[in-house]
């Protein structure tokens, strides 16, 4: 059985960042049809259209590509001032530039927010979402996932979660993901047209 090449972003870039630590934790606990990954982006130049004539900043190459050669994208990110951490947009904006050749588009996705507050990074949750809508990325609405009181104490040392009902919550939105990569893809598949020209 093929698996489904999933991208993850975090939109901290902050070293032991608690939502990297919740990303590892959901790409540890999702069914063996997704393969995850985390992509980088703390060395991503901010965005400049005048860096976009040859030869690109590799790291924009870099990362243009890897979402480019994923089935689908996972977003697990805190809130900074009510809104998207700096380093996400620019990731975005980078990914979804030139205009016409974004690599963001079609791609199923999903919006995990974790915060240790008690609103769980609700406000940069529904800001990413308008995003997903502009970059043509179906956005999985159920479960919700608003992530609140996350501290490292529901973490073991190695990573792994420790909190009994964070790991359930965890495996449940991956799997939740998973289904809704599989029919994403499935509905796109059917929409194909027939190579044979039958119309069947």
């Amino acid at each position: 059985m093929s698996r489904n090449r999933i991208a993850i972003i975090v939109g901290s870039i902050r070293e032991g960042s608690l939502n990297r630590k919740v990303a590892r934790a959901i790409c540890g606990s999702v069914p063996e049809s997704l393969s995850c990954h985390i992509v980088e982006i703390a060395d991503l130049p901010l965005y400049d259209p005048d860096l976009d004539n040859d030869p690109q900043p590799e790291p924009w190459v870099r990362f243009r590509r890897e979402i480019a050669d994923a089935d689908g994208v996972l977003f697990v990110t805190p809130e900074y001032n009510r809104s998207i951490p700096g380093a996400l947009k620019n990731a975005i904006d980078v990914g979804s530039r030139p205009y016409g050749q974004s690599v963001f588009a079609k791609k199923p996705a999903a919006i995990v927010t974790a915060s240790p507050g008690a609103l769980g990074g609700f406000g940069c949750n529904h800001h990413l979402r308008q995003c997903c809508v502009f970059l043509d990325m179906p956005t999985m609405q159920q479960p919700e996932a608003y992530l609140g009181h996350v501290s490292d104490e529901k973490f073991k040392e190695d990573g792994s979660v420790s909190d009994e009902g964070l790991s359930k919550l965890l495996v449940s939105l991956g799997q939740a993901f998973a289904g809704w990569v599989d029919l994403i893809r499935a509905g796109r598949a059917a929409l194909a047209p027939d190579p044979s020209g039958s119309g069947r």
